[in-house]
Formats: structure tokens, C-alpha cells, sequence
């Protein structure tokens, strides 16, 4: 039953290695001769990543200073959050953009080479290793840098380009970080506290720290380009790729009163975490699959997964999805696991998905074709590699 305080999407701003834009996905996920991975695999080798299409930064960022002064993942979220809005028609309406709330999922920035390999190199020959980290860390970073790298400048950097001068706030925390800013706005339509959100988060994966940080936690994938699936019986591994998502959100009553057209409804949304135990992961989604009731009906769904391809997460995460019996496609075996927006850029995919009312076609040979009928809703799945489990319901509006 259809309510006014509803939550749709009305604008999807999707930028990846795939392409820009709900088509250019569509497109590619859908390639008649196969799905082909865009992959760099020589720039940080034995690692490859799905590295960022080429954008034309003066589309959704027009003044050069403004590019110049952002780190690229600014840059990326910044495009993402112009596209949204020109997706949802409030692209410089200023009477629009003055009430609309944005809540970001982000992460920092990107750490200074020069003083990394300069303190790393003196490190171990330093008579006080930890006094000298500690006098060098305070002495050689810059306080501009650091300031640089702070996660709320994106909502900042997308407040100035864009006009989004409604409440704002970022959120930290990898992958639920991402879920859970979209849990927000919607619960906020919902009670009414909000009309019309700006919700999303970017993600650089071409950068040498945070490939160290992943190959340090033995948690990236080393070998032949393969399928999220492909990769676990040689022990899991993931592909990491950059992306920015950003979603307009809107209650259905604000959507029909400025005759907006909505793409999908987001008819549930979950979020939690635990300790990562055996079977603990699966108890919350069962929990949380039990909290959407009776909305969802199997009989014309399909499950978008951001398995991640860490090896223990994935594979508890695939064991529950074959419960479920439903279609599955495993997202990151194309676009890379984005941390922060995967799984606003999963919600993105669903939502496409519903819209067109067919599932894309299958990107491992263990994903079920699916028959002819009109797909109505997709579960939408966050699992990170190491913390958060969220889950979301996206239906036909």
C-alpha cells in the first residue's frame, strides 16, 4: 500500500569503470557478446584494480579552481552528487536545493608519499623508533594536508558547486557507513523530519596506501581476473574499484508535487554488525530479512549482492543467499568492492534493475538466468569484509 511519506529514488548519479550514468551500466552489465571487466592490472601490480572511467570534470564541476583544489575523491563524489541532481531534475533549482539534505559516506584522504617513504626509511635506523615516529608524524605532515583530507569536505565541496545547502552530515565507517546514511534519510522521510535527501559516497581505489592497507590484512586478490565466485576456492581475495554513487531520495508526496518521476521505492533498509563469529553474519540477515516481513515476495525478485570476495565473509554470505533460492548477481565481480559507496552504488543497481523491470544478465556461470517475468523488487546486500551486515528492500514505486 502506497504512502506519502515513501521513500523513492528519483536521481541516480553512478560513476564507476563501467561507464557514467544508469545506461552506460545497464549497457555493459548487459554486453551481447559477454561481460567484460575493465581492469588496470600493470599500474599496481600483483594487484589489479577497476580504475575510474574517463569523466569530463567541467559537466558537473565547471570551474577549474574547484577541480584543482579537491583530491581526486572528492573529485569523483563531487561529479557523482551533479549527476544525482541533474538525474533528478533539481540540477540548479535553487528553491529545491536550499531544502535539501545530503548525508555523505566517506572516508579520508590520500596519505603524502614523500613523508611516508622519508619516515618508513629512517624508521628502523632510528636509536627511539617510537620517539621518532611520533616527532616526524607531528613535524613533516602538513596541517593543509591534513585538513585536505578531512571525509566532510566532499558534503562541503558538494554544498559549493551544487548549491546543496540543506542539513548536512557525514558518515564514517566503511560499508555501513554507506547503508547507514541511507537508513537515515529514509527514516527521516518517513517521520516526516525531511522532504528530499542527497545521499551517497566516493571512493578512489587507484591509490598505493590503500592497496598497502588491504595486501597488509592479506585480503586482496592476487591472481588470473576472475568472478567474485571464481576467486574462492583459490582461498578469496578482493579487487578493490573506484566509484561514486550518489542517490536523490524524496518522499512520494514531495516526488508527485513536483511531478517527478520515480524509479524504485526503498521499501525496507537494515543495518547492524557483529563480532564476525561463525554464523553470526547469517543471524543478522536473517534477523534483518525478518524485519522487512511480508514485502518481500520471492516469486519476482532477485538479490544484488556487494559480496565483497574476502574469503570468509563471502563465503558465509553465499552459503545464506543459497537459501534464499532467488537470482543473485555478485556486483563487485564487476565494479570492485568501493568500501564507503558500495552499497549506495548496489541500491543504485537495483533500482535501474526494477525500473527496467529485468535483472542483467548473469556475471559468473553460477548465477541464475532468469526467466521472461517483470522483476518488481531486489534485496540489496552489504556485507564488508570484516564488520557490518546490511540489507535492503528496492520495489517498483
Amino acid at each position: 500500500m502506497q504512502h506519502e511519506r515513501d521513500a523513492l529514488i528519483t536521481g541516480i548519479g553512478l560513476i564507476s569503470c563501467l561507464g557514467e550514468g544508469a545506461d552506460a551500466h545497464w549497457a555493459a552489465l548487459n554486453d551481447p557478446n559477454g561481460f567484460q571487466p575493465v581492469l588496470d592490472r600493470a599500474s599496481f601490480a600483483p594487484y589489479a584494480v577497476h580504475p575510474m572511467t574517463a569523466l569530463t570534470l567541467d559537466k558537473q564541476i565547471p570551474k577549474r579552481g574547484d577541480q584543482r583544489q579537491m583530491e581526486a575523491w572528492q573529485r569523483i563524489g563531487t561529479y557523482a552528487a551533479g549527476a544525482a541532481l541533474e538525474s533528478a531534475g533539481i540540477k540548479g533549482d535553487t528553491a529545491i536545493l536550499e531544502r535539501t539534505d545530503m548525508i555523505v559516506a566517506a572516508g579520508g584522504g590520500e596519505r603524502d608519499y614523500a613523508v611516508d617513504q622519508s619516515i618508513l626509511s629512517a624508521l628502523p635506523k632510528a636509536e627511539n623508533p617510537g620517539a621518532y615516529l611520533n616527532e616526524h608524524l607531528l613535524g613533516d605532515i602538513r596541517p593543509t594536508l591534513f585538513l585536505a583530507q578531512l571525509s566532510n569536505l566532499l558534503a562541503g565541496n558538494i554544498s559549493l558547486v551544487h548549491g546543496v545547502i540543506g542539513s548536512s552530515r557525514t558518515f564514517m565507517g566503511e560499508e555501513t557507513s554507506g547503508a547507514d546514511a541511507v537508513r537515515i534519510a529514509c527514516a527521516r522521510i518517513g517521520a516526516g523530519s525531511g522532504d528530499i535527501f542527497l545521499v551517497g559516497g566516493s571512493y578512489n581505489a587507484q591509490r598505493a596506501d590503500v592497496l598497502l592497507h588491504y595486501a597488509m590484512g592479506r585480503t586482496l586478490w592476487k591472481g588470473e581476473p576472475t568472478s567474485v565466485q571464481g576467486r574462492m576456492p583459490a582461498g578469496g581475495g578482493m579487487t578493490i574499484g573506484s566509484v561514486g554513487c550518489f542517490l536523490v531520495i524524496e518522499s512520494r508526496a514531495h516526488a508527485a508535487a513536483r511531478g517527478a518521476r520515480a524509479l524504485a521505492e526503498i521499501a525496507g533498509i537494515e543495518t547492524g554488525r557483529c563480532q564476525r563469529l561463525p554464523h553470526q553474519a547469517s543471524e543478522v540477515a536473517e534477523g534483518q530479512l525478518a524485519a522487512l516481513g511480508a514485502k518481500l515476495d520471492p516469486s519476482d525478485s532477485a538479490v544484488i549482492s556487494g559480496a565483497s570476495g574476502a574469503l570468509e565473509a563471502t563465503r558465509e554470505e553465499l552459503d545464506w543467499l543459497a537459501t534464499l533460492g532467488l537470482p543473485t548477481r555478485l556486483t563487485a565481480t564487476a565494479l570492485g568492492h568501493s568500501v564507503e559507496p558500495s552499497f549506495v552504488a548496489n541500491l543504485a543497481l537495483a533500482a535501474i534493475a526494477v525500473s527496467r523491470g529485468a535483472l542483467f544478465a548473469p556475471l559468473d556461470a553460477s548465477e541464475q538466468v532468469t526467466a521472461a517475468g517483470t522483476l518488481k523488487q531486489a534485496l540489496v546486500t552489504g556485507w564488508g569484509p570484516w564488520r557490518g551486515e546490511s540489507l535492503a528492500l528496492v520495489t517498483r514505486p
